[in-house]
């Protein structure tokens, strides 16, 4: 592996996501590492999927996937998340989803709640940092 006086950087823009509503983009790769802008529950046009707290989690999930096939990774290459939520009782029905997307693989998570998000109506987003490079499901290993 290089040192990091050797890394590179670089900014992703994935298509099928919505442009983002500010001025930062869906993931920077840096050297091995994959850093994953807040994922909101939003469709490719940008606008909110759904009310319901199991839909906005699913969606959220799936544009991760979307950013981590893009720079070369997957679920299993995460080593860390943040979660907002607006309500913390809707812990448990995000955590049903993530079990889906994860697998057997547990990344370090933080969960915070918070009493907006930057959409009206969003109920959780979640932001990643992962290893880039996919590997074999841990399910598999």
């Amino acid at each position: 592996m290089t040192s990091v006086e050797h890394w590179t950087r670089e900014e992703f823009r994935v298509p099928g996501l919505a442009e983002p509503i500010s001025h930062y983009t869906d993931a920077v790769v840096a050297g091995p590492l994959v850093f994953i802008s807040g994922c909101a529950p939003v469709d490719s046009s940008g606008r909110l999927v759904s009310d319901d707290i199991e839909a906005q989690a699913r969606q959220v999930h799936e544009n991760l996937k979307l950013i981590l096939d893009a720079t070369g990774s997957d679920f299993t290459q995460i080593t860390k998340v943040i979660v907002y939520v607006t309500e913390m009782s809707e812990r448990a029905v995000i955590n049903d989803v993530r079990r889906e997307y994860f697998g057997s693989a547990r990344p370090a998570s933080t969960l915070v709640e918070v009493s907006a998000l930057a959409i009206p109506g969003m109920r959780v987003e979640i932001e990643a940092i992962a290893v880039r490079g996919t590997s074999a499901s841990v399910d598999e290993v």
